[in-house]
């Protein structure tokens, strides 16, 4: 198992042969330049390289009417005059002798990856293609696009895997309006795509683009679409959405397969998107996405005009599917109040779809609807860091270096204990165990992970309270923030700092006591740990976003005594999604006498993706109030918890 990268050079040979100011961004130097970086960093050799084909006609056919096919087939012997005459028949497009080509090239590429993950070749991997395909129709080119590669592909694992349900993500800053088409009416396809929009004014300038545009027939509620009014959104806006809106979702839709539309166009300085989401964020997503559909997941490459932001969010999306630690999150705000506006509305428009936005509020009024606003003057558009007309005067730091460490998972056990597999055992004798000595040990492992010698690491101990304090202690005198996320028990408070250096989650069937500060989270699950979809909706909707906006350097998980405990698969997840902080420098403690836990904890923390939890229920209304009734008090210190442009101006004014 390892990670796919499916490229050739052969995609790159074809260009734009007149003069077309639409169309001249799209040009060879988007792939090669993107390979070039893998090449450099040292990410290509790492992968898993598979080889492209030639899609085949009847692959092609399964989204492309004969029509549209046998036209294109055609373009190889045209003359000049004749591809521009036949490139006018469609938008934001062009054609050269070597396009049909290389067309199926991208295409044999993106189902070739399919081929890999579903089969079990490889785990996971990306598909460097060009032509790119979100924006083909089925009789139509258009947006650079001459056949749809994820909309065939996903098709193409459904006929010949028996694939159910497919997830499509959507992350280029253009809508891809080929895919919605090609799925609108159908329920085992999920699309999801967020776009700058900013009220219809901004290409491919359609009404469907909207965020109340949720698919047809059998298929309502399974197109969302997150439209972006405003250019210059951030890594926070990004986050929001995926926290608020997609994984949700994602949970309840529960995917067997998860394909990404991974334009890059969405990144800082592209020209296109006018955006300011660092290339660092595209780890984030990426990893976010890993514990769904068993870690099943193709991305294929869309839009990206910047080649240096293009690189480098190539490099991240593809070392954080090689499973290395994501970078730390830099300096998350609340999301801007036109990202909130779009993600009330969208989580509005499908309340009637979802069972994670049903208590959700109705859509704002139409004087702040995204119906209504107007679209803001270029001028202002830098307020917020926005680009300028000039793709030189963008900068932005450097992504930082992702070393992983030479052990990925050490292991505090009694010697008498065997080790699980991928772990190494770090020293402690059984008489250390039995004396309650593992401090020493456990304060020495967590400062390997300190020096990058050791990502993560789980201890069974006798005492889960006495092991807590030795690594608050421990890490407080390294000057690191602690994350402690702590599962069932009670009173755990007065063990905790109240300045800051620690935050605590408490999650818990009992009540718990009241907090006397920000930094102590306690979160009543009433139904207790049995109710997957109120753990689900506590750990997407309340910890994640807490968690990250907090930025801890190091993660304390400990599943403290309780007669109430979440099952194996509720706490991989839990273990997974918190892989995505602190550089992966997660330590986990058990107490004597959950053993059956280790196994569990061990296989999440050295990669491997949790098992699915099923399609996600609904929860029931008294318990959801209960949650985001908490979530509307915690926004006040923590911003990412937003979901309105109504919580963000009450809290602000």
């Amino acid at each position: 198992m390892g990670t796919a990268l499916v490229y050739d050079e052969e995609m790159t040979r074809y260009k734009l042969l007149w003069l077309d100011p639409d169309c001249e961004i799209e040009r060879p130097e988007r792939l090669t330049s993107s390979h070039e970086a893998l090449l450099q960093s040292g990410l290509a050799t790492r992968c898993v390289s598979i080889p492209v084909r030639q899609a085949t006609d009847t692959e092609i056919l399964l989204i492309h009417s004969q029509e549209y096919l046998e036209a294109v087939k055609k373009t190889p012997y045209m003359t000049l005059q004749d591809l521009q005459q036949f490139t006018q028949l469609y938008g934001a497009v062009y054609f050269h002798p070597n396009s049909y080509h290389c067309a199926t090239l991208a295409v044999g590429a993106a189902l070739q990856l399919v081929d890999g993950v579903l089969t079990g070749t490889v785990r996971n991997g990306i598909a460097l293609v060009r032509p790119p395909g979100h924006h083909s129709m089925r009789s139509a080119a258009s947006g650079f696009c001459i056949f749809n590669n994820v909309a065939i592909a996903t098709k193409y694992a459904q006929k010949k895997y028996g694939v159910q349900r497919v997830l499509i993500v959507d992350w280029d800053i253009h809508h891809g309006q080929g895919v919605q088409y090609a799925f609108e009416d159908d329920p085992s396809v999920l699309y999801f795509s967020w776009h700058r929009y900013e009220h219809q004014k901004f290409w491919p300038e359609l009404r469907d683009s909207d965020y109340d545009s949720v698919g047809k027939d059998k298929g309502l509620g399974f197109n969302i679409n997150v439209p972006w009014n405003k250019v210059g959104m951030e890594n926070s806006d990004y986050l929001a959405a995926f926290f608020h809106v997609l994984l949700p979702v994602a949970y309840e839709f529960c995917p067997d397969l998860v394909i990404v539309c991974a334009g890059f166009d969405s990144a800082v300085g592209d020209p296109e998107g006018e955006m300011c989401a660092t290339p660092d964020i595209f780890a984030h997503l990426t990893h976010l996405l890993m514990n769904l559909a068993g870690g099943k997941l193709c991305a294929v490459l869309e839009g990206g005009y910047n080649l240096t932001s293009l690189g480098q969010s190539v490099c991240a999306t593809v070392q954080t599917l090689l499973g290395d630690p994501a970078p730390r999150p830099a300096d998350l705000q609340s999301p801007s109040q036109s990202a909130l506006e779009s993600i009330h509305c969208v989580r509005a428009a499908h309340r009637n779809f979802w069972s994670s936005f049903q208590h959700s509020p109705a859509a704002p009024p139409s004087e702040v609807s995204t119906k209504r606003v107007k679209r803001e003057e270029k001028d202002e558009r830098t307020q917020r860091g926005g680009a300028t007309d000039s793709e030189d005067a963008v900068t932005w730091p450097e992504p930082q270096k992702r070393r992983p460490p030479p052990v990925r998972t050490a292991a505090v056990i009694p010697e008498d204990a065997s080790c699980p597999d991928g772990c190494r055992r770090f020293n402690i004798s059984q008489e250390d165990f039995s004396n309650d000595s593992t401090g020493a040990s456990l304060t020495a492992l967590v400062g390997k992970m300190e020096k990058n010698e050791i990502c993560n690491g789980l201890a069974l101990v006798s005492d889960v309270s006495t092991a807590m304090a030795a690594v608050i202690q421990h890490a407080s005198a390294l000057k690191q923030r602690v994350l402690v996320v702590c599962v069932g028990g009670t009173r755990i408070q007065s063990h905790m700092p109240e300045d800051g250096t620690t935050l605590t989650v408490h999650f818990n069937k009992e009540v718990l006591e009241e907090p006397r500060c920000k930094y102590y989270i306690p979160v009543h699950l009433k139904r207790g740990f049995g109710d997957v979809s109120g753990f689900t909706q506590a750990t997407l909707g309340l910890l994640l976003p807490i968690a990250y906006q907090y930025d801890p350097g190091l993660v304390l998980l400990a599943q403290a005594p309780s007669k109430d405990r979440p099952s194996s698969s509720c706490w991989q997840q839990l273990v997974g999604l918190l892989l995505g902080l602190a550089q992966a420098r997660v330590l986990v403690l058990l107490r004597e006498g959950h053993e059956a836990f280790i196994g569990p904890t061990a296989s999440s923390l050295t990669g491997t993706p949790a098992p699915s939890l099923g399609q996600v229920g609904a929860s029931q209304a008294e318990d959801f109030e209960a949650l985001d009734g908490l979530r509307r008090r915690l926004q006040v210190d923590w911003k990412l918890l937003r979901t309105s442009v109504q919580e963000h101006e009450d809290e602000d004014n």
